[in-house]
Protein backbone atom coordinates (compact mmCIF):
# COMPACT_ATOMS: atom_id res chain seq x y z
CA UNK A 1 0.00 0.00 0.00
CA UNK A 2 1.53 3.38 -0.88
CA UNK A 3 -0.79 5.76 0.47
CA UNK A 4 -1.72 6.46 3.80
CA UNK A 5 -4.95 5.34 5.64
CA UNK A 6 -6.25 9.24 5.94
CA UNK A 7 -5.03 9.17 1.83
CA UNK A 8 -7.22 6.27 1.25
CA UNK A 9 -10.41 7.82 3.29
CA UNK A 10 -10.61 11.09 1.08
CA UNK A 11 -10.33 8.96 -2.22
CA UNK A 12 -13.46 10.35 -4.66
CA UNK A 13 -14.51 8.29 -7.40
CA UNK A 14 -12.72 9.93 -10.00
CA UNK A 15 -9.59 9.52 -8.35
CA UNK A 16 -8.57 6.74 -10.29
CA UNK A 17 -7.44 6.84 -14.04
CA UNK A 18 -7.61 3.36 -15.18
CA UNK A 19 -6.24 4.27 -18.64
CA UNK A 20 -3.46 6.31 -17.58
CA UNK A 21 -2.81 3.32 -14.58
CA UNK A 22 -2.83 6.59 -12.15
CA UNK A 23 -4.25 7.48 -9.09
CA UNK A 24 -4.57 11.12 -7.91
CA UNK A 25 -4.49 11.89 -4.25
CA UNK A 26 -5.94 15.36 -3.44
CA UNK A 27 -5.07 17.42 -0.04
CA UNK A 28 -3.10 14.06 1.44
CA UNK A 29 -0.82 14.68 3.99
CA UNK A 30 0.35 18.80 4.32
CA UNK A 31 -2.40 19.19 2.15
CA UNK A 32 -0.12 18.42 -1.03
CA UNK A 33 -1.50 16.82 -4.38
CA UNK A 34 0.41 13.96 -5.92
CA UNK A 35 0.09 11.35 -8.66
CA UNK A 36 0.86 7.95 -8.06
CA UNK A 37 1.22 4.88 -10.19
CA UNK A 38 -1.15 2.28 -9.72
CA UNK A 39 -0.58 -1.32 -10.86
CA UNK A 40 -3.11 -3.77 -13.32
CA UNK A 41 -3.21 -6.11 -10.36
CA UNK A 42 -4.59 -3.48 -8.18
CA UNK A 43 -6.52 -1.71 -10.81
CA UNK A 44 -8.29 -5.09 -11.44
CA UNK A 45 -9.66 -5.51 -8.16
CA UNK A 46 -10.44 -1.57 -7.89
CA UNK A 47 -12.82 -2.23 -10.91
CA UNK A 48 -14.52 -5.32 -9.43
CA UNK A 49 -15.02 -2.76 -6.52
CA UNK A 50 -16.48 -0.05 -8.55
CA UNK A 51 -18.70 -2.26 -10.64
CA UNK A 52 -20.13 -4.91 -8.61
CA UNK A 53 -19.43 -4.14 -4.44
CA UNK A 54 -19.95 0.13 -4.41
CA UNK A 55 -23.01 -0.29 -6.32
CA UNK A 56 -24.57 -2.83 -4.32
CA UNK A 57 -23.32 -0.54 -0.87
CA UNK A 58 -24.51 2.89 -1.59
CA UNK A 59 -27.46 4.30 -0.68
CA UNK A 60 -26.74 7.98 -1.46
CA UNK A 61 -25.87 8.49 -5.18
CA UNK A 62 -24.52 11.79 -3.94
CA UNK A 63 -21.59 10.15 -1.62
CA UNK A 64 -18.67 10.54 -4.03
CA UNK A 65 -16.37 8.93 -1.47
CA UNK A 66 -14.52 5.59 -3.44
CA UNK A 67 -14.82 3.61 -0.43
CA UNK A 68 -17.86 3.29 1.41
CA UNK A 69 -18.90 2.99 4.91
CA UNK A 70 -21.11 0.50 5.08
CA UNK A 71 -24.05 2.40 5.47
CA UNK A 72 -23.82 3.61 2.00
CA UNK A 73 -24.17 7.18 2.91
CA UNK A 74 -20.81 8.33 3.71
CA UNK A 75 -17.01 7.34 3.22
CA UNK A 76 -14.65 5.03 5.45
CA UNK A 77 -12.31 7.16 7.69
CA UNK A 78 -9.10 6.06 9.01
CA UNK A 79 -10.38 5.22 12.20
CA UNK A 80 -12.57 2.62 10.40
CA UNK A 81 -9.81 1.60 8.26
CA UNK A 82 -7.78 0.95 11.38
CA UNK A 83 -10.40 -0.61 12.51
CA UNK A 84 -10.78 -3.25 9.59
CA UNK A 85 -7.34 -3.73 8.87
CA UNK A 86 -6.24 -4.58 12.38
CA UNK A 87 -8.30 -7.65 13.17
CA UNK A 88 -6.43 -9.56 10.47
CA UNK A 89 -3.07 -8.47 11.49
CA UNK A 90 -3.56 -10.04 15.27
CA UNK A 91 -5.21 -13.06 13.65
CA UNK A 92 -2.18 -13.32 11.34
CA UNK A 93 -0.20 -13.43 14.36
CA UNK A 94 1.12 -9.55 13.56
CA UNK A 95 1.08 -7.80 17.44
CA UNK A 96 2.30 -4.42 16.74
CA UNK A 97 1.55 -1.86 14.24
CA UNK A 98 -1.12 -0.96 12.09
CA UNK A 99 -1.89 -0.40 8.80
CA UNK A 100 1.34 1.75 8.53
CA UNK A 101 3.02 -1.71 8.39
CA UNK A 102 1.56 -2.34 4.54
CA UNK A 103 3.50 1.54 3.67
CA UNK A 104 6.66 -0.04 5.50
CA UNK A 105 6.68 -3.15 3.96
CA UNK A 106 6.07 -2.23 0.58
CA UNK A 107 8.76 0.62 0.52
CA UNK A 108 11.44 -1.57 2.24
CA UNK A 109 10.03 -4.19 -0.81
CA UNK A 110 11.20 -2.09 -3.60
CA UNK A 111 14.46 -0.73 -2.29
CA UNK A 112 15.90 -4.56 -1.74
CA UNK A 113 14.46 -4.40 -5.57
CA UNK A 114 16.67 -2.36 -6.53
CA UNK A 115 14.12 0.37 -6.39
CA UNK A 116 16.10 4.53 -6.07
CA UNK A 117 15.56 5.94 -2.68
CA UNK A 118 14.17 9.22 -4.37
CA UNK A 119 11.91 7.02 -6.24
CA UNK A 120 10.44 5.34 -3.34
CA UNK A 121 10.14 8.83 -1.42
CA UNK A 122 8.02 10.08 -4.75
CA UNK A 123 5.85 7.16 -3.90
CA UNK A 124 5.50 7.99 -0.21
CA UNK A 125 5.09 11.25 -0.85
CA UNK A 126 7.57 12.09 1.55
CA UNK A 127 8.84 15.95 1.97
CA UNK A 128 12.36 14.77 2.83
CA UNK A 129 14.80 12.08 2.16
CA UNK A 130 15.50 11.48 5.87
CA UNK A 131 12.11 10.21 6.00
CA UNK A 132 12.41 7.62 3.36
CA UNK A 133 15.97 6.81 5.12
CA UNK A 134 14.68 4.44 7.49
CA UNK A 135 13.98 2.03 5.17
CA UNK A 136 17.89 1.81 4.11
CA UNK A 137 18.31 1.02 7.65
CA UNK A 138 15.78 -1.81 7.23
CA UNK A 139 17.32 -3.14 4.21
CA UNK A 140 20.77 -3.35 5.23
CA UNK A 141 19.40 -6.22 7.45
CA UNK A 142 18.23 -8.34 4.23
CA UNK A 143 22.01 -7.42 2.95
CA UNK A 144 23.65 -8.80 6.15
CA UNK A 145 21.64 -11.22 5.73
CA UNK A 146 22.69 -12.09 1.82
CA UNK A 147 25.77 -11.67 2.51
CA UNK A 148 26.25 -14.36 5.30
CA UNK A 149 24.99 -16.42 3.19
CA UNK A 150 25.84 -16.19 -0.21
CA UNK A 151 29.60 -14.09 0.40
CA UNK A 152 32.57 -16.71 0.13
CA UNK A 153 34.28 -16.00 3.23
CA UNK A 154 31.03 -16.24 5.18
CA UNK A 155 29.20 -19.20 4.05
CA UNK A 156 29.61 -22.23 6.84
CA UNK A 157 30.04 -25.07 4.00
CA UNK A 158 33.22 -23.67 2.87
CA UNK A 159 36.19 -25.78 1.97
CA UNK A 160 39.44 -26.84 4.30
CA UNK A 161 41.99 -24.51 3.25
CA UNK A 162 44.67 -25.87 5.19
CA UNK A 163 44.97 -27.05 8.62
CA UNK A 164 45.50 -23.88 9.73
CA UNK A 165 43.42 -22.58 12.06
CA UNK A 166 41.19 -19.79 10.10
CA UNK A 167 39.91 -16.54 11.65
Amino acid sequence: MVIRRGEVAVLDIYSADFGRQILTIVQGKWKQDRVIPIGERALWWLERYILDVRPEILVSPDCKALFLAMDGVTGLTAHGITGAVVPYLRAAGIDKGSCHLFRHAMATQMLENGADLRWIQAILGHRSMESTQIYTHVSIRALQAVHASTHPAERQDRPEVDNKEQP
